[in-house]
Parts: structure tokens; sequence; C-alpha cells
């Protein structure tokens, strides 16, 4: 979930990271119904009538689902969100929009069979300007004509799906879940039926790295999807101190939030909507910051495999808004 470094004295959290724990999920678009005024009585009892009869089903249903392990929700949810962080031949466009102590950005970014590509493309809510258009365009080029530095650019990213890959697995035991009562539902998974956990630290998990120590602090609530038991959303709190390095390299502390959603984009790919995070940090035993950010996703759209190369030169031929 949160990972550090030290070689520039700084702390870096990794949102991939701890997007790979938990989930994400999608706003409902609600659609105004409306009613003729003169219905017949029996045509309201027999609507009547099958909606009570879909609640029963529906009720049903969730008891049965309910009867499982709670557990076992968390392992499935784990195993799919490896599925979505890898999405093997499923490529999207989307904007990401970033507000963090740097201001806000917004990316058009572009999955390609390479990896991924992005271009800025508005900052702190105006468009660009033409020097920092141009130096957009020529860092887009620079990858285009040095494949050697776009490989380090893919294997930078790479750095935070491994440790993704570590760490999603073995959520499922450095936590204890539990079904919450009455089980609240987000309301905003197109009305399908999601399953709701509680979690907190397991105090019988033993990290087998640094990195893992991440997960011995966290506790909150998760939401799954009952059909295809993918992650909708989380919700977490640092409930505890959580150390990395015996506290050398940094130490969180209690009280930190962090918020994930997340969404079908068709098919078995799932894509965050949005994620947001604020906690507070001792880097190096020394300096106190405070980590804050918001991430989020809109304007998804599938699209098909392409090279890197043809990314960039997508990216380079669309318009900047408002120009």
């Amino acid at each position: 979930m949160v990972t550090t470094a030290a070689e520039t004295g700084k702390v870096v959290v990794s949102t991939r990271a701890l997007r790979a724990g938990m989930a994400m999920a999608r706003p409902n678009l609600w659609r105004c119904i409306v009613v003729a005024a003169l219905v017949l009585p029996n045509t309201l009892a027999n609507q009547r009538a099958r909606a009570q009869a879909a609640n029963t089903t529906k009720g049903a249903d969730e008891t049965s689902l309910l009867s499982l392990p709670p557990r076992s929700w968390a392992v499935d949810a784990a195993a799919n969100e490896l599925i979505a962080l890898h999405h093997l031949d499923s490529y999207l466009r989307y904007r990401t929009r970033t507000v963090n102590d740097k201001g806000e950005q917004i990316r058009d970014v572009v999955e390609s069979r390479d990896g991924t590509v992005a271009r800025l493309i508005s900052r702190d809510g105006k468009p660009l300007t033409d020097e920092q258009d141009k130096a957009e365009r020529q860092r887009l080029n620079d990858l285009l004509a040095s494949p050697s530095n776009y490989a380090r650019h893919v294997r930078n990213g790479e750095t935070d799906r491994k440790t993704a890959d570590r760490l999603v697995p073995l959520m499922p035991d450095a936590a204890l879940f539990s079904y919450t009562p009455g089980q609240p539902q987000t309301g905003t998974n197109n009305g399908a039926l999601e399953i709701v956990l509680d979690y907190k630290p397991n105090p019988k998990f033993v990290p087998p790295n640094t990195e893992a120590e991440a997960l011995t602090g966290l506790e909150g609530r998760i939401w799954v999807d009952a059909k295809t038991h993918y992650l909708v959303r989380m919700e977490g709190t640092i409930a505890r101190p959580v150390n990395f390095g015996w506290g050398m390299l940094a130490h969180i502390y209690p009280g930190g939030k962090v918020a994930l959603n997340q969404t079908s984009a068709g098919g078995n790919r799932w894509i965050f909507t949005d994620f947001s995070m604020r906690l507070s940090v001792r880097a190096l035993m020394v300096k106190n910051l405070i980590v804050h950010s918001n991430v989020s996703a809109s304007n998804v759209q599938t699209i098909g495999p392409m090279s890197y190369q043809d990314a960039i030169h997508l990216l380079l031929d669309t318009p900047l808004p408002g120009r």
C-alpha cells in the first residue's frame, strides 16, 4: 500500500500500491421516471407484487452469499485486483485529474501494448501556455526518438506494479474480515448487489518484508461486487502507527485516511475512478510531512492495441482543450 524511498530524503507514496490493496467505484447516473397520472389500480397492484417478489429474491440471494466465510470475498477480490492491474489484451484511453501540493494537473492517458503514455493538457484549471505545451510536446517527441528512454520510463512504472504483485496476495492474511451489519450499499454500482466487509489488522500477521509493514496499520470497510467479486470501494484509516525499517525510513502516524473507488470498464476490465489519501508521515526520523493527494479518472473509452509510438502520435494529434 505505501512504499518509501530514502534516496532524496523524502517519502514517496505509491498510489498504485495502495490501489492494489483495495478498490474503487463508479458514480451512478440516475434517471427520473415520469409516471402517467391515470394508472389503473390493478396495474399498480401488479407492479407492487412484482417489486415485493424481486425484493424477496434479492434478500434470499444476499442471505445465501453471507453464508460464505468473509475472508473468501477478500481472497477473490485480491485475485481480481491482480487481473485489473495487468489488464492483458485490454486497452483504455482516459483522463486523470491529480490534485496535490503541486496543484491540479489533468492528463490525457493512452494504454499501449508497450506501456502507458500520457500528455499533460491542463494545469490549475487553465489551458497550458504555449511554453508549457511546447515542453510537453518535446518530452513526448524525445520518447519517440529514444526507445531506450521510453523503456526506462516503463521500468519505473513496473517498480510499483511489482510492489503491488507482492502486496496484494498478502492482504487476505494481513487483515481480519467480518460482514458489516446491515450491509449498507454504496448506491454507485448500477444497482448491483455488493458484499460489505469491515476489516482490521490481523495481530498474527508477520510482514515478510519492509514494504509489507504497510498492511499492519489499516482498518476500514470494503465493498465487493457480489457477481464479479471485484472490489468497488475501499475506505481505510491508519488505526495504529506504521513503521518502515523500524521507523528509521518512515513512520506513519495514526489518523491518516485513504479511499478508493473502482468501476467496470466492460468485460473483466475494471479501472479506478477516484483515489484520495491524506497521511501524516515522519521521514528519515527527522522531517514531518503531510502527504495529501486526490486522483480521479474520467472519459474512459476502450481502444484497440497499438504501439507506444502510435499512442504518442494519437496524443500529439489531439487538440488541447480550449484550443
